[in-house]
């Protein structure tokens, strides 16, 4: 059973936001447990330092152990500081007040981090990638999950460019899961395409995560929020499977804004959340169905100076390119991450490879410190920010031109028009 509410217009207070908790955690068996709480990173926008404040003081007299965990994925490792500021304490709390709660890095790049659950088969992998993908999936994990009772999930949903909303079980797989299940799900939704997958629900990409998840021993609970743009618009707590359900509902009614044509030019603003272009090209991802054929989207992101900071050496060796160019030259890429193929091939967006030639449905140009040779190089458009006045976008929807101030979070969609269906994922 799933515990919350929300709300398409407005936003749960402060002790809304305690009292869904406390229920839901009181209706749980966790006196004495050791419990794990999942959290995002800086780059997706939640009241974090409110939970943590919330979950502690609900938590902290009824448990064996409370600990955070942040679920980073391949992202960057955070200092001690800037989890201390993810959470909303500062430094002398840290060693004082709350001494006593772990707040973990996810490290991905030790291999001893993680543990093997279990091994999906081919056959099964075939069956959930809607028919796909054709090979077996070794599902490793953070080996934290070993050492808790209680699994919490806590983060936002928001329609997401591999899995279609993001939530749930997406802390587990990427969040703190290895390699495998990252290459694996994120070049199934490469193959699927961000154009169809972005906001659309229940996807394959979403059965294999929650296949996955299955192997976990401990208790698997969500508290699954959904942000809006001044506020918290609503928030779930029951098993992950269903929380993220009732959440992606809602999102798709917040996040997603319906407009009545395309647009032949777009500027998205990209925030300083994202500090190099894997997580800055959401505002291409929200942003592409929206361009028309042969139309122009600029990423505005003066602040960024790094295609990847993780990933931009494997990404100089592979350029930006979509699904067809890759599997045209599939013995060159083949024993690339496939994780770093699939992002180059939604930073890509929908394209086309004929007879050597390879066509992307819309122009993506770059306005950042990433400088011209390269962007140009890895096969991006370049304009120089300081060439860019914000104000000289603004109210000329009616020339088809949109201008997107806070780019990364809100999907822009085509209102389906008279005979014409939405996109289907196969």
């Amino acid at each position: 059973m799933v515990i919350g509410t929300g709300h398409r217009d407005g936003f749960l207070t402060e002790t809304e936001t305690r009292a869904i908790l406390k229920e839901a955690l009181n209706a749980e068996p966790l006196w004495g447990q050791r419990v794990l709480v999942l959290i995002p990173d800086g780059t997706r926008t939640a009241p974090i330092p409110l939970f943590f404040r919330i979950l502690v003081d609900l938590l902290e007299s009824r448990v064996a152990a409370l600990d955070f965990l942040v679920a980073l994925g391949t992202h960057p490792l955070m200092s001690m500081e800037a989890r201390c500021r993810l959470v909303g304490i500062t430094a002398k709390e840290r060693t004082e007040q709350y001494a006593h709660i772990g707040i973990f890095n996810h490290r991905w790049d030790l291999p001893d981090t993680f543990r093997t659950l279990e091994v999906i088969s081919a056959s099964e992998i075939h069956q959930l990638s809607a028919g796909h993908l054709n090979s077996p999936l070794p599902v490793t994990v953070n080996r934290k999950v070993l050492d808790y009772d209680t699994i919490l999930i806590c983060g936002p949903t928001y329609p997401h460019e591999v899995v279609g909303f993001s939530g749930g079980n997406k802390y587990f797989f990427p969040g703190i899961s290895g390699p495998e299940v990252i290459n694996m799900t994120h070049w199934l939704g490469a193959l699927l395409t961000s154009y169809a997958v972005i906001g659309s629900g229940y996807t394959p990409v979403r059965a294999i995560i929650d296949r996955a998840a299955q192997g976990i021993a401990a208790r698997r609970l969500c508290a699954s929020m959904v942000v809006g743009d001044d506020g918290l618009s609503g928030l779930y707590v029951g098993t992950p499977e269903e929380a993220w359900e009732a959440a992606a509902a809602l999102s798709s009614e917040v996040h997603i804004t319906w407009v009545d044509k395309a647009y032949q030019r777009a500027l998205a603003v990209v925030p300083a959340m994202y500090a190099d272009l894997w997580t800055g090209a959401k505002g291409m991802y929200k942003l592409e169905p929206v361009l028309a054929s042969g139309g122009e989207l600029i990423l505005y992101a003066p602040h960024i100076d790094e295609l990847s900071y993780t990933h931009g050496a494997m990404l100089e060796q592979v350029g930006y390119h979509g699904a067809d160019y890759f599997l045209a030259h599939w013995n060159r890429f083949k024993n690339f991450p496939h994780a770093v193929l699939a992002h180059a091939a939604h930073v890509r967006g929908l394209s086309t490879y004929c007879n050597g030639v390879e066509t992307p449905r819309i122009r993506l140009t770059l306005a950042s410190k990433v400088a011209r040779a390269r962007c140009e190089r890895m096969g991006l458009g370049y304009r120089d920010p300081a060439t860019i006045r914000i104000d000289d976008w603004k109210g000329r929807e009616h020339e088809g031109v949109l201008l997107v101030p806070h780019a990364g979070e809100r999907l822009y969609r085509l209102k389906p028009t008279a005979g014409q269906g939405t996109l289907q994922i196969s």
